[in-house]
């Protein structure tokens, strides 16, 4: 199970958990990766209210290693500017910048785990992608689901909230997400996809 606990020193992980700040994002598909910040914060009695990197920080220990937490604060389709200005100033290699993000081609709850790979239309993996300068380095997807009728528009659909029913379903996929993070942090990315994909 996942544990966290603030520390000192220089970072050796980013923890990269996308959505959109303000009121009117909080709970919805798109915000999955605050949500399971959100999570972890609760879970462990921190914070992460520090903005450095055009996002908020907080730097914890995560799977056995020194990690930054961090949910950009620069709107999803900029995320890359706060991760790569991060990355940049700890000198962190690519595969160590760790993305938790939403995915409308899984499943409701379904985790899928890549060490690379194309934005697949995700505008905020794009960016980041766009910023470090390659498309190396693990992420954590977390199915949110597509609408059930092909005329429903996308970008209401990933802006809706989830009902009562699908949260319960949610909730147990944060966790696991957050299982998955320290498992690629703390054992590989391999072992993480044999164990959660």
């Amino acid at each position: 199970m996942f544990f966290g606990k603030k520390v000192t020193g220089p970072a050796e992980w980013l923890l990269v958990c996308l959505g959109n700040y303000g009121k009117q994002y909080e709970n919805t598909r798109h915000n999955i990766g605050f949500m399971a910040a959100e999570r972890l914060i609760d879970k462990q009695g921190l914070r992460c209210n520090r903005l450095r990197f055009r996002a908020l920080t907080e730097l914890i220990e995560f799977g056995g290693a020194r990690v930054l937490l961090m949910m950009p604060q620069t709107y999803m389709n900029l995320s890359g500017e706060a991760v790569g200005e991060a990355a940049r100033f700890y000198k962190i290699p690519s595969d160590h910048v760790l993305v938790i993000y939403d995915d409308v081609s899984l499943p409701l709850g379904k985790l899928r785990i890549r060490d690379k790979g194309s934005a697949g239309g995700h505008n905020g993996i794009k960016n980041i992608i766009a910023h470090l300068g390659t498309d190396v380095f693990p992420r954590v997807k977390v199915g949110v689901g597509a609408p059930s009728h092909p005329d429903y528009d996308m970008v209401d659909w990933v802006i809706g909230s989830f009902s009562a029913q699908e949260k319960k379903i949610v909730d147990e996929a944060l966790d696991r997400a957050l299982d998955a993070a320290e498992c690629i942090i703390s054992r590989g990315v391999t072992e993480a996809q044999n164990r959660f994909n």
